[in-house]
């Protein structure tokens, strides 16, 4: 997606008129519409500024790949940990009651493993949601 394409796309998420945005970053309604449609590009300072007011970080408003790299690997890394520590835990739990046979005892590890999941996507949507409002 392009950088004028992002301005929009959060403009609108916020509610904010490009005139409103413009007085935000100093610059006119019409500049903010030729970014909008990508004629011209904001320079640094205006990204700061920008930034600011669409409340995301410059490398978001960028679509900085490293950026969103780094993001994915974060939220992997939640996910993978909630997932083994769920089937460690159940793996424990089944193995150690003594009661289970081998095909049970692998079927509660792989819930545990599907809950440790589950957890993880509530772990990250928590994290979005805090991103996003900070």
């Amino acid at each position: 997606m392009k950088l004028g394409d992002n301005i929009f796309k959060l403009r609108k998420k916020q509610g904010i008129s490009q005139e409103k945005l413009g007085e935000e970053v100093n610059v006119t309604r019409q500049t903010i519409s030729n970014w909008e449609l990508g004629e011209t590009a904001p320079n640094p300072e205006q990204l700061k500024l920008l930034s600011k007011a669409l409340k995301v970080g410059i490398d978001e408003l960028l679509e900085n790949e490293q950026y969103n790299m780094e993001r994915n690997n974060k939220f992997n890394y939640i996910y993978l940990g909630a997932m083994f520590v769920g089937g460690n835990i159940s793996w424990i739990w089944s193995f150690s009651a003594n009661r289970f046979r081998n095909n049970e005892i692998l079927f509660i590890t792989i819930l545990g493993i599907l809950f440790g999941y589950g957890i993880g996507l509530i772990i990250n949507g928590i994290l979005e949601k805090m991103r996003k409002e900070n």
